[in-house]
């Protein structure tokens, strides 16, 4: 798993994949365009909604969880980046939400 700063999401986030893991209280106040919405407590159920051959970056709240979230997908064969500083670090960045 690597980490990817805010601005590498942006850029990749028209072919990648964004997962964003957080609660759906967390979503509520925005989460990225495009972004396939799963909390990580769900992930194993919902697998299957990721495609395997496009990248995925990882996103929740602050980091941590996202992290944890990539490193997993990565060991089931995906290819995943955390993004770092999450969510607060994309709104603070002014950056667009839905």
């Amino acid at each position: 798993m690597s980490e990817i700063t805010i601005t590498d999401a942006e850029a990749r986030r028209a072919q990648d994949q964004v997962l964003d893991v957080r609660e759906d209280f967390e979503v509520a106040e925005g989460m990225i365009p495009g972004a396939v919405h799963i909390p990580m407590g769900q992930l194993n159920a919902r697998l299957a909604e990721l495609e395997k051959a496009r990248p995925v970056i990882v996103v929740c709240r602050s980091g941590n969880r996202s992290a944890r979230v990539a490193d997993a997908l990565n060991n089931v064969g995906y290819t995943a980046d955390t993004m770092a500083g999450g969510m607060i670090a994309w709104q603070r960045a002014g950056l667009p939400t839905v």
